[in-house]
Formats: C-alpha cells, structure tokens, sequence
C-alpha cells in the first residue's frame, strides 16, 4: 500500500500521481502524473481542493486516514504517507471502477424495476411502482402523469422512503416547461432549460421544500404516450447530471412499456367484460307465477362462457306465456359463445312469433344457414303460463334430448317432444308436446354434456339418463333452485377433475300455495294471488 512506503528518488516518475504537501497546505512538490492529473496545480500553491485540503489537516492532526472525493470528473481516493513534516499524497484515479460499479448499480435497478412493473398489469398499480421506484433510485421525489381528459390530470406523486399519493387535478400541463410537451410524446426538454422556481405548487409534493433540479421526460408507450415522469431533487442536492437525465430516460421507457401494456390490458378486458355480459346465462326468478332456476359450467375452468345457454323471456308484446330456451352449440369454448350470441340475440328478435315454436325454429334456422359456417345448435323451447294452481307447459326439442319431468310422488316422465338439428339443413321438423305441472311438480331441461360426463368409481363410465332420472326423482317436492342446484352438482362430482362437456340445465316448476289467476285482456301477463 503507498502509506507503506515513502517517497524515493524515482518517485517523480512513479505512475500514480503524487503531490507533497508541507504543514501549511501549500505543495511543495507535485510528479510528472500529478501535473497531468492537476494541471493547476504548482509549486508553491495552496492545495485548494476542500475535501484533500480537510483530509491533509486531519493527517497533520495525527490521523493517517485514506481520503474519498472527486478533482473535476474524476473520482480519486487519496492515500497519505508523512515525509518528514510533510505529507505526500498518492492519489489514485478509480473513475474507471466507479463508474464500472454505477453501471452495474443501474443494470441491476433496471432489472428491478422491469420485473416489479411487469408484475401488475393494473395501471393503477403500475403508476405506483413507477413513482416510488423513482423516488427511491432517481431523485428525492418523482410524479408520474397519465394523458388527461378533459382537462384532469391523473397523477401519482411519492417522496423517497414515502409511500404512494394517488391524485387527480384540474391543471395546466404546459405551466411546466416540457410537461405537455412529453404527455404528447415529444423529446425530453433538457433539465438545464427548465427553471426550478417556476414549478407549480401542485407539482410539489406536500412539505417538500424549495426544489433545486427538475426532469421532465415522457414514458413513451406502444404507439402512444403512456405519460410523462417528473423527478425533482431539493435545493440541498446536486443537479441533475445529463448522465443522469439519460439514465431516468431509459428507465422511463421501460416503464412507459409496462404503463402501455397495463392500459392495454385493462382496455381489453374492459370490452371483454361488457362482452361477456350478453353472453353469460342470466340470473333466473320467478316470472309470472313460474318458478325458474338454471345451472352453469363451461368445459374448461378458465373459461366463462362457452357452447350451452339459457335464457327466460317473460312474457310480453301480446304474449301470455313465458319462453325459456335452452340450447347446446356445436364445439366449446370463444368461438361456441360467439355462435350462442348469435343465437340468443336471433330468438330475442323472434319472440312475437314465440306462439308458434315450429315457425320460431324455422326462422332460427334460416338465419343460422350461412356458407361461412358449419356449426350447429341444439335446442328445447319451454312456452309457460299459470292456470290457477297448476303451469301449462309448450315443449319443442329440437336435436335436443327431451324435457324430463317429476311429479310430487317421486314419478319420473320424458316428455314426448321430437325435432331436427338448427343449422344444418335448409328445412327442419320438429314435434311439439304439451305438459301440464301440478304444485310441486318440476320439468328439467339439460343439455348432453350433464347425461354423458365420464367419471364414477371407475373413471369412465357416463353419468346416463339412467342416474340422471334416479337423481331427479330424489328431488320431488323441492324448489326449483334447489333441484337444479343438486342435478348440477351430482354431475360435476361425478367427473371430478376429469375433463367434461359443457354443461347447462333449467328448472320449471309449479311452486306450492300460489294460486294465480290471469286478469285483464289480451293475455297479458298480469296476475292476482
């Protein structure tokens, strides 16, 4: 080490640059690589640089303490070594290592911060991690803008080892120099360009204090700007460096990807969910003096929707009965929803024609019949009306497996109804049956994928109709809820985990102790208890 040694007669072309400093801080003597290191620095001079000039008095104080600091650019650590009542100082030139050991500081808070944004897909949340990351590693405080509308600013502000303020104003961005400039996707305006004082109070946080140094530079997105970043420094601190305004640029890019990223996300399940809405069954009542209840699963977990459906229009515009249908789709999954839309938007259409189910269907079929398609649909129509105590029932399967219905006293009875696949074939044919419910008696309709779901002890064997109709008669006298809830049930618990169809099934039933009578004209549905 130099504070090992002293000063011999080659020091003066010794690589490392050494300066001789006697005990009133003036230089006594300076080395070739000293000169180059110093070039003010001469014979005769005082030392001027103050943190050296401090680290001299200590030593000559009876300290001998390696000394840190900066000559210009460059990063030196000083080591003292006495020559006689002078001291020779050995300055070493570790900008090279300092500057190795920032890159890598900046590498690994860029992996950092790259992961912790794109672990949220919430803009919200993204927002706040790119604000206290900011704060954290770039400056004393940082503010992350989103593009406005009409004319609020949403904003997310923190204070280094503060947690994040969400906020929303109605404010100016181009009160600040560069500010509207990088929401609209523009280059950064240079720090040097922007003068401190003339930041508005709303862009500094709470009892920060006077600020020193301000950075403006967009995040830019995929294709549009994602906001802008804010880094403000107190008046304590150094300015900002254009090393340092590069490096927050190429942070604020990877968190203007991961902002964009997040709206997008949030944009399309946005649509996804307003979507889904008219393509998820609804919730089922009563309606009319009728008891409804239905019961859904798709195929797959992840799936909200799929190939079955179920829908119950009340009665209406001239109509005294009222239509549920239930219906099963060709194939699973997003391209099934999107055929059941269709189908279910097509029969809301047609509801005036529900009298007739043969001319519905045929309608329905009509429209399906398309070259682009190969997809097909099976229904069953479910036409009700209260008469007194008991509901009377307009059943047409088409390609659908027949309505099962359970009387009160446990008996189990398939309905008669017949009918051709939708969607096939230019003409269909189909067989309405009619079936009147007694209090307490309950008709089931199901789709295929409840009657062939594989499971059991074994692993694989159906579920059948003939477990189906043993379980339903178990449900003689209950509610309608509660028969689909158990039919539902008993088929998921007899597949398991094992992969399974679609599955759907509705409940009509002739609820106990209502006695309803129609009034009024034109049977309208409009009941009296």
């Amino acid at each position: 080490m130099p504070n090992q040694a002293e000063a011999g007669p080659g020091w003066p072309a010794a690589p490392v640059a050494i300066v001789v400093v006697d005990t009133d801080g003036v230089v006594a003597d300076v080395n070739d690589a000293g000169r180059a290191l110093l070039p003010d620095v001469a014979v005769g001079t005082v030392l001027a640089d103050p943190w050296l000039r401090d680290a001299h008095d200590r030593v000559l104080a009876g300290g001998a303490e390696t000394a840190i600091g900066r000559l210009g650019e460059r990063s030196i650590v000083a080591h003292p070594v006495r020559h006689g009542a002078d001291v020779a100082w050995w300055l070493v030139d570790t900008t090279a290592e300092e500057e190795l050991r920032l890159e890598r500081r900046r590498t690994d808070f860029l992996a950092t911060a790259s992961s912790a944004l794109l672990a949220s897909l919430n803009p919200d949340r993204c927002m706040e991690m790119t604000a206290q990351l900011a704060a954290t590693y770039l400056a004393d405080a940082a503010l992350v803008i989103a593009p406005g509308r009409q004319g609020w600013l949403p904003m997310v502000s923190c204070v280094r080892d503060g947690h994040p303020v969400r906020d929303k104003r109605v404010a100016n961005p181009d009160e600040v120099p560069g500010l509207g400039e990088a929401l609209r996707g523009f280059p950064p305006v240079p720090s040097r360009w922007i003068d401190p004082a003339g930041a508005p109070e709303w862009l500094r946080p709470p009892d920060f204090g006077e600020v020193g140094s301000l950075v403006v530079t967009p995040l830019p997105g995929h294709g549009v700007p994602a906001g802008a970043l804010v880094l403000l420094r107190r008046s304590q601190q150094a300015v900002f460096s254009d090393d340092e305004e590069l490096f927050a640029r190429l942070f604020a890019a990877r968190a203007g990807s991961a902002l964009s990223a997040a709206h997008a996300y949030a944009q399309q399940a946005l649509i996804t969910d307003v979507l889904m809405r008219d393509l998820l069954p609804p919730a089922l009542r009563e309606v009319g003096g009728v008891d409804f209840a239905g019961r859904y699963r798709a195929a797959l977990d992840t799936d909200r929707v799929g190939g079955d459906f179920y829908d119950v229009h009340p009665a209406g515009d001239g109509r005294a009965e009222t239509l549920a249908v239930l219906g099963d789709v060709c194939g699973k999954g997003l391209e099934a929803a999107v055929l059941t839309g269709k189908i279910r938007t097509t029969l809301r259409a047609l509801l005036p024609m529900a009298d007739d189910h043969q001319r519905l269907l045929r309608l329905l079929n009509d429209a399906l019949l398309t070259p682009a398609s190969t997809r097909f649909a099976t229904l069953v129509l479910a036409s009700a009306v209260r008469d007194g105590a008991a509901v009377l029932l307009r059943l047409t399967a088409a390609g659908h497996p027949p309505p099962l219905v359970v009387r009160a006293n446990g008996e189990v009875e398939e309905v008669d109804t017949r009918g051709m696949l939708v969607g096939v074939l230019p003409t269909i044919r189909s067989r309405t049956a009619t079936v009147t419910l007694a209090p307490a008696d309950t008709c089931l309709l199901y789709t295929d994928g409840i009657v062939e779901v594989r499971g059991g002890p074994l692993g694989n064997e159906m579920f059948g109709e003939r477990r189906l109709r043993g379980a339903l008669a178990e449900c003689a006298g209950l509610p309608a809820e509660a028969t689909a809830e158990r039919i539902h049930m008993l088929a998921m618990q007899w597949a398991g985990d094992r992969p399974h169809d679609d599955m759907a099934v509705v409940t009509i039933t002739a609820s106990r102790g209502q006695h309803l009578t129609a009034v009024g004209g034109h049977g309208r549905g409009r009941y009296t208890s």
